[in-house]
């Protein structure tokens, strides 16, 4: 696989998924456009990608639930590289909360991060990915595909992506954009400690992972952005509209 030429614009780039997809795409050649909230986090991860590299990422901080913050992130990467060959809608958040506990303001929370700025980004995206015939990798997760208690805003927000990424495909697969998603187990990042959970919870929730991960662990970041470069490569040139589980297994688990 080889990104040489190609230009790739990730959100959430600063941790966890989006900076493990950031050192692997660095390392087959991508001109890289990094975007996140965490300006001093984003700085390191383009130091990181930039040893060994033929040239340095661009960054560009922002928020992408703001509309105007979209418009400048997409705007900046043009300018720098006058094109965009594939975008990696990887920020999210998680909240905890049942339908009895779970604030409007949570909902809104979530919903806003998790698909609404999908959404806007990708249809900005748009026009520019068609001229290059490139592609969208969403990060929805096995909440997108399985149904879990506690998490219930979570869970609707990566439905909503799964459907976002099957609809969009179907609408540009003529146009060559192809469209895909992954959907990650459990995976040893900051997102549930940003969530709220504390250190001795977090701990519990990952050993727990051991029975909920018919492969008895928890996942890497790393092996979740290996998926993210095949389905953004010519390697799956024939696939789009592809939910791609990455979760060792628990999408396929029944509680016996």
């Amino acid at each position: 696989m080889n990104f040489a030429g190609k230009v790739v614009l990730i959100t959430g780039a600063s941790s966890g998924i989006g900076a493990a997809t950031a050192l692997k795409l660095s390392k087959l050649g991508a001109s890289l456009a990094l975007t996140g909230r965490k300006l001093e986090n984003l700085n390191q991860v383009a130091k990181e990608c930039s040893e060994g590299a033929a040239s340095a990422p661009f960054v560009v901080d922002g928020d992408i639930t703001k509309e105007a913050d979209n418009e400048r992130i997409l705007k900046a990467t043009l300018d720098k590289y006058g094109k965009l060959d594939v975008l990696v809608n990887n920020a999210g958040i998680i909240e905890t909360g049942t339908i009895e506990t779970t604030s409007m303001e949570q909902f809104d929370r979530v919903m806003n991060t998790n698909i609404r700025s999908i959404y806007h980004l990708t249809m900005l995206a748009v026009p520019h990915l068609i001229k290059s015939k490139g592609n969208v990798v969403n990060v929805s997760s096995v909440n997108g595909i399985r149904s879990f208690p506690g998490v219930l805003a979570y869970n609707i927000s990566k439905m909503s992506v799964d459907q976002f990424t099957r609809c969009v495909a179907l609408e540009l697969a003529a146009k060559n954009v192809r469209v895909n998603c992954v959907n990650p187990g459990v995976t040893v990042t900051n997102l549930h400690k940003r969530g709220g959970m504390d250190e001795e919870t977090y701990k519990k929730f990952l050993e727990h992972s051991r029975n909920t991960h018919a492969m008895g662990r928890p996942g890497q970041a790393s092996e979740v952005a290996d998926a993210i470069v095949f389905l953004a490569s010519e390697s799956a040139s024939f696939i789009t509209g592809a939910s791609l589980p990455i979760d060792g297994g628990r999408h396929a688990m029944c509680p016996r």
